[in-house]
């Protein structure tokens, strides 16, 4: 099946109609309104430096219900020493920051390159993407960063500079969703450290069902002060 290539105008093909791999379409821009529509539609922007902009929707989709949530003993207690200070949309560019320099994808480098970051903090002044930050003797010792559409959130990267820092922002974060109106996490590709916390894999159908359900207004929200407790 061939992969798209995208118009100028603001459309994507049918998520059903990806590659085996997820790849859905290539081209277009990194424009709020086109990674808005794409995140709502199931579909997500994944590509290196020098590689073309590349669209994804892969199946299974690893998901998170925040009433599955499983919170490991071991980091129950290192959440009840409380050595590390939660924030939440203090620290955006830092926190993405970090996880460039962290993530790769197949030994290319990151894959957050310098254009991707510019688009989702552009999102995050716009009311669209928020981070959550691990503080540690007042330095960031970890955190993690996505979309957020109505009442999902779409993850995007974590990174950790300190022992278990975005394993504790991870857990804020699932553990103050019914607070943030969020019912549904999207962890796009299955890891081992996610299942742990309660992830499962779902089919693309199920996906595209919750986002029709949960994802409605695309509304931007304010900055997600909740957790600054």
């Amino acid at each position: 099946m061939p992969v798209f290539r995208l118009p100028d105008d603001l459309l994507f093909p049918s998520p059903e109609l990806a590659e085996p791999d997820g790849l859905l379409a290539i081209g277009g821009d990194l424009s709020p309104e086109r990674i808005i529509m794409a995140y709502a539609s199931g579909i997500f922007p994944w590509y290196s430096e020098g590689e073309p902009l590349l669209w994804w929707s892969p199946a299974p989709r690893l998901v998170l219900f925040p009433k599955d949530f499983h919170l490991p003993r071991r980091l129950k207690r290192t959440i009840n020493q409380n050595k590390f200070r939660i924030t939440a949309d203090t620290a955006f560019e830092k926190v993405i920051s970090a996880c460039a320099q962290t993530a790769t994808r197949k030994d290319k480098g990151t894959w957050i390159t310098t254009e991707m970051q510019q688009a989702y903090i552009r999102l995050h002044y716009l009311g669209f993407a928020h981070s959550i930050e691990c503080w540690y003797n007042d330095e960031l010792a970890g955190g993690l960063y996505g979309i957020c559409l109505d009442n999902v959130f779409f993850g995007e990267s974590m990174f950790t500079k300190v022992t278990d820092g975005s394993k504790v922002a991870l857990a804020t974060l699932i553990k103050s969703a019914k607070d943030l109106g969020i019912k549904l996490i999207d962890c796009q590709m299955t890891t081992d450290h996610l299942l742990s916390f309660g992830a499962k894999e779902i089919s693309r159908d199920l996906f595209l069902e919750k986002l029709d359900e949960y994802v409605t207004a695309c509304a931007p929200q304010k900055k997600w002060r909740l957790l600054n407790r």
